[in-house]
């Protein structure tokens, strides 16, 4: 599967243009502030109807911090695909997909069309960051080839959401008779849906772990680092309507690096941590070839940049297998010595994308 071309329309500081795409490799060669970043975000735009920057849908529009544009769209043909174009656009406050075409209810869509996988500076979350985004990484590495996984996790988190409306009304009026009623309606689901969470999250990070810590050690030298999964299974309605929210279950897993047993992100360096984020994709990017037995579309922001000479070879040794992938790289990098004969070179300057 290739992008053919992308199409935007005032999103962020990008010209309304299409560009050409269709090549296995794309640089987009740019100082920063130019645009780089914002194309590869309109790329995964369409192919998840969201950013991979923590940011409203609203700010993606034009000047949208100065009171510019209110509505934007991105849009994006797929070569290798009977589904040869997917748009999403933002009017009046209300996303919309169009799958060829044909308006589509559910982004879950996408995911079988247009998978992407993206490594940028915000990745650094998924190693530093709070126990939710790395939940949030590796629920979205099971949904790219477990529909069902997805659809679990949705209707998780509905119960869990009208679970917390009820125990917060509790600390609030201390109606217990009324909140047992309604929780006794609501946690078999509870249960019943946090346990085929947990049990597949279980099994993914066991799996996980055997593909993400020989990727560590090849690239790093360092061995002995996995991934290991702490659920909190146990439930007690008591402790929960004290404290007006649920105290366990899958929205409080955790996720914990660790070198030989031990916890090792929180005393890595900033170097071996910015290396766990970017072998943290090359490892879901494989996981999701072994799963579907397909390849993704890489985008990849400046990930050579603060890499010495020696990880940047040993990391693109390691590179998953790919039908696609985008760079972006400042002038002054040396990415003539990544280009192929085939290589798509375009230069990024305020917003225009031109070869």
């Amino acid at each position: 599967m290739l992008f053919s071309s992308l199409r935007t329309s005032a999103f962020r500081n990008l010209r309304d243009a299409e560009t050409f795409t269709e090549a296995k490799d794309v640089f987009l060669i740019g100082e920063n502030g130019q645009g780089k970043t914002n194309f590869l975000e309109a790329l995964y735009f369409c192919a998840y109807a969201s950013s991979f920057r923590s940011v409203r849908d609203s700010e993606m529009a034009r000047n949208a911090s100065s009171g510019g544009e209110k509505d934007f769209s991105a849009a994006v043909k797929i070569s290798q695909s009977v589904n040869d174009e997917i748009l999403v656009k933002y009017e009046k406050g209300k996303k919309s997909i169009f799958i060829n075409r044909k308006h589509t209810e559910d982004r879950k869509e996408l995911l079988s069309i247009a998978p992407c996988i993206v490594f940028c500076h915000e990745d650094m979350e998924f190693v530093s960051g709070s126990p939710e985004r790395r939940r949030w990484f590796f629920d979205q590495t099971l949904s790219l080839y477990d529909p069902v996984y997805l659809e679990d996790l949705r209707r998780f988190r509905r119960v869990l959401k009208t679970r917390n409306t009820v125990l917060r009304e509790y600390s609030q009026n201390h109606d217990k008779t009324s909140a047992e009623k309604v929780l006794d309606a609501l946690d078999p689901q509870f249960a019943m849906y946090g346990q085929k969470l947990m049990e597949k999250r279980e099994t993914a990070a066991e799996q996980f772990s055997g593909i993400f810590g020989p990727l560590y050690e090849e690239v790093s030298g360092i061995s002995g680092i996995t991934v290991q999964y702490i659920s909190f299974r146990k439930n007690d309605r008591n402790k929960d309507l004290a404290a007006g929210i649920s105290l366990s279950g899958p929205h409080r897993d955790r996720y914990l690096f660790a070198h030989n047993g031990i916890e090792f992100a929180g005393n890595a360096s900033t170097g071996q941590r910015r290396l766990l984020a970017l072998l943290l994709r090359t490892a879901q990017a494989r996981r999701y070839s072994q799963m579907t037995f397909r390849n993704p579309v890489l985008l990849l922001d400046d990930v050579l940049l603060e890499m010495d000479g020696e990880k940047r070879r040993r990391f693109l040794t390691v590179l998953p297998f790919y039908d696609q992938a985008f760079y972006t790289f400042l002038p002054e990098e040396p990415y003539q010595r990544y280009r192929k004969e085939d290589t798509l070179v375009y230069n990024v300057d305020g917003g225009c994308v031109s070869q």
